[in-house]
């Protein structure tokens, strides 16, 4: 079957066909208009007769533009500077296009614009300029507003330092970025998220607590009779009886014993009763070597003989951990203070509490603890429970030393009130300052410095105290009459210290950083690991990630004697800064868990 399609035969031609076509015709010398003339059987476009186009006074508008005035207007006044962006070759291409535009369509026959039409053009590129001109404005004072006009709870005001204007008492520079770092406390408290911190870490923490306690029940209930030093006195004989050395008869020290063989009753043989009444608590060394301030140390007060003991829980990795004796089982008194001489009871044990500990009374301490006389521990957490229900139990008796000591702690308490008020926005330089200068009084370093030194570093400081509460609480602190005191006692004497639930999260930021656990944490690693994203001035637009890593480095740097690490008690001593000018603990909370995300 033959089928005949009648029509225009299809042929596949080259779609870049015209294109060379035309480039043929340009080389022959031939325009594309008189190519369609000599080529009748193409349509033709009819030419625009553009020579009887006037201009007419009565046109309000610019409707009615001669073709040749409308090209010059289109483009701009530099076309140059309007093509900048495109590549020479596309440029000359343009160009040429827009010539050969020119030779074929615009004819030279057209009349010259009027003088009304120049003098609207004039007015119509002047309202042009003014137009942008209000524009601009318009942006800016809009742009203006978004920056003053913020929310109550975002405004950084005196925390955040947007300003000169909004910081008075001439501070330094150093105080404006110490102060960045308060504005932290303004973040949304994420309930949830905290939440889930806080469950993890408090599982973690009973589960540390739980393994010391149970090598705590094992230490001295399976070892205290084997290894009592009574198991080797040898036994009371008649001086006639023959001694015959034999393993049955042989003294004690001669022969190899296990548990179940032991039946001698010793005098300090406990039951897991006994040391059941027990108040459970944890505690930190107050030293400013980083290592040893932050070991974590349990202590326990068994209620049956008033004695305590000490153990020290270490992690290696995720999966291996040790418990050892860090103190041993004993009974023990106050070595400073208005109680020194005095044996522990239970009414020393407190949250806050410092136990205090002669270094040369235990050999087995580290030798970084040795070097100072005095082992000072303070209390960080209590088994609440236990310590009232021990207090019901037993009946202390009451001394005058409780009045003594409250009117002490008054004495303190007005002097830091009064120092606190001129550490209000400078607080941050003024305590690093004050440890760098006092360990350098500390020529010999014994870390004890005389009255005269604690003098001048206050008016060097300018910080003003008045004779009689300064003579008082340097009674206090000199309770020995040696005539001179720990300066770190003193600082955290006449200045004060944040509480122990807000130390916590700087030592937890620390050991994050100091994950070798050496005491000293490089500058490098602090840059790493700190995080402004959730700053609110980086969330307003403000103030760049970066801007606020850096005046956070810098103000930390110049708490430091080296520029390239950062101790622990430098660290301390920062976040103590910006503990002054925080009310409440949750803000605080928040200025140190949201940059290292803890």
């Amino acid at each position: 079957m033959d089928l005949e399609v009648k029509g225009i035969a299809a042929s596949l031609t080259n779609p870049t066909q015209p294109f060379s076509g035309r480039k043929k015709l340009l080389q022959q010398g031939q325009t594309p208009r008189s190519w369609a003339i000599q080529n009748p059987s193409l349509p033709v476009v009819p030419r625009l007769d553009l020579g009887s186009l006037i201009d007419s006074d009565e046109e309000d508008d610019f409707s009615h533009i001669p073709l040749s005035t409308a090209h010059i207007h289109f483009n701009p006044p530099n076309s140059s500077s309007a093509l900048s962006w495109a590549t020479p070759c596309q440029i000359s291409h343009t160009q040429h296009h827009l010539n050969e535009l020119e030779q074929d369509i615009i004819p030279e026959n057209l009349p010259a614009p009027t003088s009304k039409y120049k003098l609207k053009y004039q007015q119509y590129e002047t309202e042009m300029k003014e137009g942008y001109k209000q524009y601009s404005q318009r942006n800016a004072e809009k742009t203006k507003s978004k920056i003053t006009q913020q929310s109550p709870r975002k405004k950084i005001d005196d925390k955040c330092v947007q300003g000169e204007e909004s910081i008075v008492g001439g501070l330094t520079t150093l105080d404006r970025k110490a102060l960045l770092q308060q504005g932290y406390a303004d973040i949304p408290y994420n309930a949830q998220s905290c939440m889930k911190k806080s469950d993890a870490e408090m599982v973690a923490a009973e589960r540390k607590k739980q393994t010391v306690a149970e090598q705590v029940m094992i230490d001295h209930l399976s070892r205290a009779v084997i290894s009592d030093p009574e198991q080797n006195l040898p036994t009371e004989r008649p001086e006639s009886a023959p001694t015959f050395l034999d393993s049955k008869t042989a003294p004690l020290r001669f022969r190899k014993r296990t548990l179940h063989e032991t039946k001698i009753r010793t005098h300090s043989t406990l039951t897991e009763n006994m040391l059941s009444h027990k108040v459970q608590f944890d505690g930190r060394i107050i030293s400013r070597n980083g290592h040893d301030a932050c070991r974590e140390l349990v202590g326990f007060f068994f209620a049956h003989d008033q004695s305590l003991t000490i153990y020290e829980y270490r992690q290696f990795g995720k999966n291996r951990t040790s418990v050892l004796p860090f103190i041993q089982k004993n009974i023990y008194s106050h070595q400073c203070g208005r109680r020194k001489g005095k044996q522990y009871q239970l009414g020393d044990f407190y949250i806050g509490a410092n136990l205090t500990f002669l270094s040369s009374d235990h050999s087995s301490l580290p030798e970084s603890i040795k070097e100072n006389t005095l082992l000072i521990l303070r209390i960080t957490n209590i088994d609440q429970i236990a310590l009232d229900s021990l207090k019901t139990d037993s009946v202390e008796p009451e001394d005058n030393l409780t009045s003594q000591e409250a009117n002490d702690r008054l004495i303190l308490k007005a002097v830091q009130d009064a120092l606190k008020e001129q550490l209000h926005k400078r607080s941050v330089r003024i305590l690093t300052g004050l440890a760098k200068y006092l360990q350098q009084l500390d020529k010999e370093g014994t870390g004890l410095l005389d009255k005269a030194d604690f003098k001048q570093t206050l008016q060097v400081f300018h910080l003003e105290v008045s004779e009689n509460d300064f003579e008082s609480a340097w009674q206090i602190l000199n309770g020995n009459d040696s005539g001179k005191v720990d300066y770190g006692e003193f600082k955290r004497a006449i200045i004060g210290e944040m509480n122990e639930y807000r130390k916590s999260f700087v030592r937890k930021a620390f050991m994050k950083l100091d994950f070798n656990k050496t005491g000293s944490v490089p500058i490098i690693n602090i840059r790493k690991c700190y995080c402004a994203k959730k700053h609110p001035q980086v969330i307003s637009g403000h103030s760049t990630e970066e801007e606020i890593k850096l005046s956070f480095l810098e103000t930390l740097k110049d708490a430091c004697s080296k520029s390239d690490e950062v101790t622990y008690g430098e660290f301390e001593d920062y976040y103590e800064g910006l503990s002054i000018g925080i009310v409440h603990d949750e803000d605080f909370v928040n200025i140190v868990r949201t940059p290292w995300r803890i």
